[in-house]
């Protein structure tokens, strides 16, 4: 079971995601709590997910991600917004968050969502892709996400494009005919040749870079 812990101030979202992801077989919420009691939560309830409102009007939803990172074996993290144009959406990504998703995300694609980030996969909605896009690599440095990319092997370049579309590194073993420890050996490698430090941030390269410029489609992740 992959174990989903909820945070939102807002009772209403916090009990839709609830009924909903509690729907999938393979899914257990353990708790849905307001911003106040979500470190709590954390460090009590140990979930594999934790789906993190991203402003609250209490507590700030980008202190409790940077607190949840602070842990020994912090789970993975995917803030939840309202609004694609969110400002907050480049820090929280800076700060570790392992992808984003609408309030409003289909309900029928939000555990496929779920069980992606669990797999460690990237999620970003598509209607915040490219403001992600732009705030993140605003005022980076000279370097282009073209000329990052152009130090990649071949082989990299596919498994980038492949993490870029959400695929964990099972996933992209069964696509490309590798072992999964051989596909982690290339994302830590083209890590360290990209100079990121998460899979989200890489595959937002790869989307500046233009790799993925005729594989968008649905509300995928990347």
């Amino acid at each position: 079971m992959i174990r989903v812990l909820v945070v939102d101030d807002e009772a209403l979202i916090r009990t839709g995601f609830q009924h909903i992801l509690d729907a999938a077989d393979d899914i257990e919420t353990v708790a849905a709590v307001p911003g106040g009691r979500a470190m709590r939560a954390v460090q009590e309830l140990r979930p594999d997910v934790v789906l993190l409102d991203i402003r609250m009007p209490d507590v700030d939803g980008l202190t409790i991600l940077g607190k949840i990172r602070r842990l020994p074996a912090p789970p993975v993290v995917a803030m939840l917004t309202t609004f694609d144009t969110d400002e907050y959406v480049a820090a929280a990504l800076r700060a570790g968050a392992a992808g984003f998703l609408l309030k409003d995300t289909d309900p029928e694609q939000l555990a496929h969502l779920v069980r992606n980030l669990a797999a460690g996969g990237v999620v970003l909605a598509s209607e915040v892709t490219r403001t992600v896009v732009d705030g993140y690599l605003e005022g980076e440095e000279q370097v282009t996400a073209a000329h990052a990319v152009a130090g990649l092997t071949d082989r990299e370049r596919d498994v980038l494009v492949l993490v870029a579309e959400g695929l964990s590194n099972a996933d992209i073993g069964t696509r490309v005919h590798l072992s999964t420890g051989t596909v982690k050996d290339h994302v830590s490698a083209i890590l360290t040749k990209l100079e990121v430090g998460s899979r989200v941030q890489a595959a937002l390269l790869a989307e500046r870079a233009g790799l993925l410029r005729h594989r968008h489609g649905d509300g995928r992740t990347p």
